[in-house]
Formats: structure tokens, sequence, C-alpha cells
């Protein structure tokens, strides 16, 4: 005796929205995210990128450190600095590697095709996107708390004198760091997820994120000035640094998620519209 699941029944199982099947659908889209991230191999070429290029940024910033605070102009001298500090500074410039890293994650599949079978196994779209969100939000804040955590490392003996080592402080700076990569990360997916291009994205977030806030800046509006707080490298670098100018870092944090949430959603609605 054959059995018939009612039309509804299957319309609802292959549908799924945003969070549809969160049970073992959802755990077996993030099981199979998380083994395709793993099994390509420029993946770990962009970790190695990221952990060389946060050593690096780090030691150059603190040899200007020192090199201010040793000149013959006293007004130069930032004084002592934080070890977590310089890891801050320093991942403006490593972020991109970890950017890479968020963005091949959806652009590759579509260079490749690939992505036809993803949604063939996944028919659910929502499922597909939040997976690959989970698992890039993971690896990436892990990264990124490795890649605060190399930075502070690698800045202490270059510091010397000028450098101090608050351990409760530094903690909260490896995560601020870890947090902000995280966020922008997914805020990236959604950008590469809504233009599909790994050109057009990584033009997109470097010019978001680098250079609008720089070419804004230089007008020196406060209008101008306010709309550039706003965006999210900017928003996360006070997330970051702390202090209560122009905002408290609370305030910073809920703009990089607003930014990311605003990606992820453009993101999901192009990929429930269009076709692979």
């Amino acid at each position: 005796m054959s059995t018939t699941v009612p039309p509804t029944t299957r319309r609802s199982a292959q549908r799924g929205g945003l969070t549809g099947g969160l049970s073992g659908g959802l755990r077996g889209a993030v099981a199979s995210e998380w083994t395709k991230l793993w099994s390509v191999r420029s993946v770990w070429w962009n970790l190695l990128a990221s952990a060389l290029l946060m050593a690096a940024a780090a030691g150059q910033e603190a040899i200007y450190v020192v090199n201010e605070n040793t000149n013959t102009d006293p007004a130069d001298d930032p004084g002592v600095t934080a070890l977590g500090a310089v890891a801050i500074s320093s991942v403006l410039l490593a972020q991109f590697t970890v950017i890479a890293l968020a963005m091949l994650v959806i652009t590759a599949e579509y260079a490749t095709g690939t992505i036809r079978a993803t949604l063939q196994w996944t028919p659910s779209r929502g499922r597909v996107l939040l997976a690959k969100t989970a698992v890039v939000a993971a690896v990436t804040f892990v990264v990124g708390a490795l890649l605060g955590a190399l930075g502070s490392a690698v800045a202490d003996p270059v510091l010397g004198e000028w450098g101090r080592f608050p351990v409760a402080e530094t903690v909260g700076d490896v995560l601020a760091v870890a947090t902000y990569l995280a966020l922008i990360s997914v805020f990236t997916l959604g950008v590469g997820t809504a233009l599909r291009s790994a050109v057009g994205t990584l033009t997109t977030v470097f010019m978001i994120i680098m250079v609008v806030p720089t070419a804004l800046g230089v007008l020196d509006n406060e209008f101008v000035n306010r709309i550039v707080d706003g965006l999210p490298g900017v928003a996360g670098y006070h997330f970051m640094r702390g202090g209560s100018d122009p905002y408290p870092p609370a305030v910073g944090l809920a703009l990089l998620v607003a930014w990311a949430v605003a990606a992820m959603l453009a993101g999901y609605a192009a990929l429930r519209s269009r076709d692979a």
C-alpha cells in the first residue's frame, strides 16, 4: 500500500524560509558548508596570509609608536601604549585577507557553477544562506581572536618600555577584534550573495570600508562626518577602540550589526529572486 504525502506538506518541506528547517536540515547544511570551506586549498593560504599580514602590520605599528616616543619632538609622544591598541590598529589592514575568505564562500560557488549543486542538495535558499553565515561568523571570529592575540604578541617585544599589558583590557581588545572581523565578514557574505562576483564584491566592500570614509573625511564637514561615522568600517573601529567620541562602543557595535543584517537581507532577496 502506497502512502501519498499531502501537497501542502511537500510544499512546506521544499519551500523553507530564512529560518526554515532549523532541526536536522540546518545542521546538515552547516556541516556541508563547513566541509566545503576546509576542502578548498586557497582558504589555508588565505589564513597564512592573514597571519603574516597581521604580524607585519603590528610590528610596523609598534615601531611607529617607539619612534614617536623617542624622537626630538615632544608633541609626537603617544606615551605608553596598550598591546591591544596596536592589534586594533593593525587589523584595519589585515582585515582584507579575512574579508577575501568570507567573500569566496559564496562567490567561488557562483564562479565554478557549484552553487547549482548546493541548491539542489539544499533547496531552501534561506537555509543555505543561514548555514554559510553560521560557518563564516564562527570561523572568522576564531581567526579574529587569533589574529588579535598574534598582533599583541608581536607588538610586545618591539614596544619594550613603551608597551603595557593589562590582561583584562588586552583580552577585551582581542575579543573586540574577533567580533569586528566576524561581523564585517557576514557583511561581506551578504554583499557577495547579492552581487555574485568576487571582483564586484571586493571592490564594493573596499569602497565602503576604506575609500568612501577617506574621501568624505577630507571635506571636514560636520554633517558629512556624521555620515562617515555611520559607515561599517568606521563604526567597527569606534567599537574596537572604545571611548565615547563620537559615540559609545555599544553604538558602534549596533551600527556594525545593522550593516551586517542589511547586507544579509539584500543577499537573501537576491538569492531568492534569481536563478543560480
